[in-house]
């Protein structure tokens, strides 16, 4: 029997979307008020969603103290109060909320072994959420 867990974390960072490769007046067109030279910050929700077999003897998919070190060792104690931009992983690549949670998720892949990672959901806003199942063809939702 395969059973889902979801389990919601929360942290605050900053970012400002702007590519180098783009000229002002088209950073200002694609990203608008996001682009602001000064960046902006938001209260993220980080939902991760793993899946397995339910143990006999737990009664659980995996134990929430292993997910819960695992994504505040990796995961919020490396994004938490920071500048996205400054970031090595954004060094290239645009800070979008996009980008940030296909990044979270190989995270929570290469490192989180105690259950089937399924997705990474993050909340940027109330009216902004963004999810990444990997590298399938449905892997970005919004």
């Amino acid at each position: 029997m395969i059973a889902y867990l979801s389990r919601r974390y929360r942290f605050s960072a900053s970012h400002r979307l702007h590519s180098d490769a783009m000229s002002l007046e088209e950073n200002v067109a694609t990203y608008g008020k996001c682009n602001n030279p000064h960046g902006h910050g938001h209260n993220y929700t980080l939902e991760v969603t793993v899946s397995g077999q339910v143990d006999q003897a737990t009664g659980m998919v995996c134990n929430l103290v292993d997910l819960d070190q695992f994504v505040h060792r990796e995961v919020l104690s490396r994004y938490h109060l920071e500048n996205l931009n400054t970031m090595k992983e954004f060094t290239v690549t645009v800070p979008t909320t996009e980008n940030l949670c296909i990044q979270i998720f190989e995270i929570m892949q290469r490192g989180f072994s105690h259950a089937h990672l399924e997705r990474v959901r993050l909340e940027e806003t109330m009216m902004n959420s963004f999810e990444y199942t990997g590298g399938r063809a449905d892997g970005m939702r919004r």
